[in-house]
């Protein structure tokens, strides 16, 4: 008879992962997971445009409603990357910068998106920066020059200066419309009606 059998494990059964399988998953975890972010990054920066010009839209708006509301005439100057408000004094005649109102300070666009700007029209050539406030004699307030007017005007007859605004993003010729037509009415987006 045999005397104690003897039976040995097989060394493939205990066998665990090896380092090289374990960072080869890590690998394939860390590109799977960078592919899921820029994807994600992409479709947040096509939102980026949009949002910009919605968010000019509600100020125009607010504009408007403090025109009709405060029987105060606005401007809007429109540059190359930004934007301001302005605001007419009655009194000396002349557009002075909006100061204390936090929701229609100046605003600067993000780095790669500038304007395009259409008036009855014509393509209107943009500055880089914001006409500069007069400091004449005794006056140092925030008058601007006596020539000065802003590219749309928001009254307090509620009527707005009828425009065609594309805010363009650079890096990808990603667009977007924002449109003010006859009537005073904001509309975003890529409309075929004409304006009038």
């Amino acid at each position: 008879m045999t005397a104690g059998l003897h039976v040995r494990p097989s060394p493939l059964r205990h066998r665990g992962f090896t380092l090289i399988e374990i960072l080869v998953v890590v690998v394939i975890i860390a590109v799977l997971s960078s592919l899921v972010l820029l994807s994600v990054g992409v479709v947040h920066d096509d939102r980026d445009v949009d949002t910009e010009v919605r968010r000019m839209a509600s100020l125009i708006e607010l504009a408007a409603d403090e025109a009709v509301l405060q029987g105060r005439d606005f401007g809007v100057e429109f540059l190359l990357a930004g934007y301001r408000f302005v605001e007419l004094d009655p009194l000396l005649g002349r557009w002075n910068e909006v100061v204390g109102d936090d929701l229609l300070r100046p605003r600067r666009l993000p780095e790669d998106m500038e304007f395009d700007v259409l008036i009855e029209g014509r393509r209107i050539r943009l500055a880089r920066e914001a006409a500069a406030a007069t400091k004449d004699g005794k006056e140092q307030g925030s008058g601007l020059a006596k020539n000065y007017a802003p590219h749309a005007l928001i009254l307090s007859s509620g009527d707005l200066t009828p425009l065609e605004l594309t805010l363009v993003r650079r890096t990808d010729d990603l667009s977007q419309r924002l449109r003010i037509v006859p009537g005073g009415d904001i509309k975003i987006g890529e409309d075929d009606d004409e304006m009038q």
